[in-house]
């Protein structure tokens, strides 16, 4: 028996489930609430389903949940080496038929070994699954191991989207990396063909039982079912806020301090000479962009403030965007730290992430104060956001799929714009330093760690201030 005849006996055996009989289709809930997830794309190609599935997997692991997605073309690819052409996905290429069945087998053990031993709590299995066959195997895989199920599908029917979205992700693929351009779409187009006669969409007849939100038209329209739990809000509520129409989002800092002179974090201080330049500078930059609808939002402390008032545009405050509050430490300079708090000072350095200001916050703590902006951010089009240095880190995280590992470390300096650009399955960054000197404020993580280790070792890292 071949190992993926035998996980898919595997699948069938009965599971410590309550059962829920629906009309056409048979649903497993797990007892235990905090169960792992699995996402289950639904559609043909070229409707999106990596690019949400991508955007998806980046927003979960942003806001801490590990997350992780597996893509069954990719697992294909990996088999195959060389693609030759469309027939490869005909209904009755037996070959290609198992081939493509033993590869989603594959996915799906990958996914088990992931939720099941490697720390994940959700998994996206990223295929086309438009059968409902295919997603009975599915949900009959996550009874047996106690997952929790939900469905996305993306339907699009306007053939200039699905052009585009062929043009922009799938020319680059692999698989015509040695066809043109026309012979790609062509064959793209009739690899479309070949799943449209089996094709039977989620609905909320037929599958009422079903968790599941169905995005139509790159979300014009949304069906929402049977949602049961936080993670499964979190999905809809993310989906529902996302869009695909061109623009960029513009990020910087505000102009330089006179705290951030001083080498002192935190406080509400104005800006110092250079930064009341950069904040000149910054509002010819935007006026030379010629930017349409542009948004500009701001912080509540000084700083940001000033920087926006010489834009002489509207702007928006949020206090979402303050910067970390350093607690106990606010206003102080690092040597300041390491003198009075010195464990706190290692402990830090320790785990950047992770720790809390006495009194104060985290950069774990500000992702979530955080998460509004970014829901706004993925709605609006052209927006500018003039923040402070661990905002921003957070910010740029979220944009870059950077670790939690790597967010506090990320390099934000000041009187620098970062234009990011969303491509297809990514973004794409411009850095653009406006020609106005500033203090640099970012300090590297020291080797010692150690809460025992001496004051100049705490402190070599510690950049230059007066």
């Amino acid at each position: 028996m071949s190992k993926g005849q035998d996980l898919h006996n595997e699948w069938r055996r009965p599971g410590k489930c309550c059962r829920v009989e629906g009309s056409r289709s048979t649903v497993w809930i797990p007892h235990m609430t905090n169960s792992p997830s699995l996402i289950v794309m639904v559609g043909l190609p070229a409707r999106g389903k990596t690019y949400i599935s991508k955007k998806l997997t980046r927003y979960f692991n942003w806001i801490g949940v590990p997350t992780k997605a597996f893509n069954v073309g990719q697992y294909r690819r990996d088999v195959l080496k060389t693609y030759k052409s469309f027939e490869f996905f005909l209904p009755d290429n037996q070959e290609g038929l198992l081939i493509r069945r033993q590869c989603a087998s594959r996915a799906l053990s990958d996914v088990k070994r992931y939720l099941d031993t490697e720390g994940g709590q959700v998994g996206v299995f990223d295929a086309t699954n438009t059968t409902r066959e295919r997603r009975e195997i599915i949900i009959n895989f996550a009874e047996q191991n106690g997952y929790k199920v939900f469905f996305v599908e993306s339907v699009c029917e306007d053939p200039e989207v699905i052009e585009t979205n062929i043009v922009q992700v799938k020319l680059g693929s692999p698989d015509y990396s040695d066809c043109n351009n026309d012979e790609a779409i062509a064959d793209f187009l009739k690899r479309i063909e070949c799943y449209q006669n089996t094709y039977e969409s989620l609905d909320e007849v037929s599958d009422k039982d079903l968790s599941f939100i169905k995005i139509m038209d790159v979300g014009r329209r949304y069906l929402v079912n049977h949602v049961l739990d936080h993670i499964q809000s979190k999905i809809v509520y993310y989906l529902m806020n996302i869009h695909i129409t061109p623009r960029s989002i513009y990020l910087c800092r505000h102009g330089e301090s006179d705290l951030n002179l001083m080498g002192r974090i935190g406080g509400d201080s104005g800006l110092s000479t250079r930064g009341k330049q950069f904040a000149k500078s910054l509002g010819n930059f935007i006026q030379d962009q010629n930017i349409k609808d542009l948004k500009v939002w701001t912080s509540q402390m000084k700083r940001t403030i000033q920087t926006a008032e010489a834009l002489h545009v509207p702007y928006e405050q949020w206090k979402a965007v303050n910067e970390i509050d350093a607690g106990v430490c606010e206003e102080m300079m690092y040597e300041e730290i390491q003198q009075n708090y010195p464990a706190e000072f290692a402990l830090r350095d320790q785990d950047k992430y992770r720790y809390r200001y006495p009194k104060g916050e985290s950069y774990e703590d500000l992702v979530q104060r955080l998460e509004p902006v970014i829901m706004e951010l993925e709605r609006q089009e052209n927006v500018l956001v003039i923040c402070h240095q661990a905002v921003m880190r957070c910010l740029l995280a979220y944009f870059l799929d950077k670790t939690a590992e790597e967010l506090p470390y990320l390099k934000c300096p000041l009187h620098t714009v970062l234009k990011l650009t969303p491509v297809a399955y990514g973004c794409k960054v411009e850095s653009i330093f406006l020609n106005i000197e500033a203090v640099n404020t970012h300090r590297e993580r020291p080797e010692n760690v150690d809460v025992s280790r001496p004051p100049e070792e705490a402190l070599v890292t510690v950049p230059a201030h007066q």
